[in-house]
């Protein structure tokens, strides 16, 4: 899943970028308002953590532009603005929490597995397919209720698989997902991941069907008792 953060502080925006990337989150990063529109108008993002004194254009700026072109993806404000008008005015601009600086780790994290999660695609927790399930809140992957240990890309790429089963999921969109801006992106790179996670659920009957010149397929279940 990708975030977008909107952030001016390097050591703040460094710290994180850090958490977002360690909890298993692509992370992209822009500095400023300008920055910010450029991005949400050519990428896809599953939140947007916005700070609103930004250079160039306001971060509030920045949210009613997103709203005013019907995008529905969670925005999470972090700003030092913390009289109760700031609030309540971005929360009626379209803000979906607020929080005020200084704030700690542990609480931003939850709160943006919280939005992940309401936002999760069809709206649940979690995705099925058969006995494999992944949990949204826990970035884990479970089969039978017993966890799969995988990587943090190796989580992306049956992540995406399970949000569009039944499609065809190409390398681009792999790649959209799995990378932010500044990773290299090597030739063969998805098909090391891909090839990674069909092994790793080879065992319980499940497959990543290649669709040549198209991308990838997760195949229908023939999962063993």
């Amino acid at each position: 899943m990708r975030i977008l953060v909107v952030e001016d502080d390097a050591v703040l925006a460094a710290a994180l970028t850090r958490a977002l990337t360690q909890a298993t989150f692509t992370v992209d990063l822009v500095e400023n308002g300008e920055d910010a529109n450029q991005a949400l108008t050519g990428h896809a993002y599953n939140l947007v953590v916005l700070d609103l004194a930004l250079p160039k254009v306001d971060g509030m700026a920045v949210l009613r532009r997103l709203r005013d072109r019907r995008s529905q993806v969670p925005v999470l404000i972090l700003t030092a603005r913390d009289t109760l008008e700031d609030r309540v005015a971005g929360l009626d601009f379209g803000a979906d929490d607020y929080m005020t600086k200084p704030f700690d780790l542990p609480e931003f994290e939850a709160r943006v597995r919280a939005l992940i999660r309401r936002g999760h695609y069809n709206g649940g927790g979690s995705m099925t397919h058969g006995r494999l399930r992944f949990d949204s809140a826990a970035r884990r992957l479970f089969h039978a209720d017993q966890p799969v240990e995988l990587s943090v890309r190796e989580l992306a790429v049956i992540e995406l698989l399970l949000a569009r089963q039944g499609r065809v999921v190409s390398k681009e969109q792999i790649i959209d997902q799995l990378f932010g801006w500044g990773d290299d992106v090597g030739s063969n790179a998805i098909e090391v991941y891909v090839h990674r996670v069909r092994k790793k659920l080879e065992p319980f009957g499940i497959d990543i069907r290649t669709v040549r010149g198209m991308g990838y397929l997760l195949d229908k279940v023939d999962d063993p008792a």
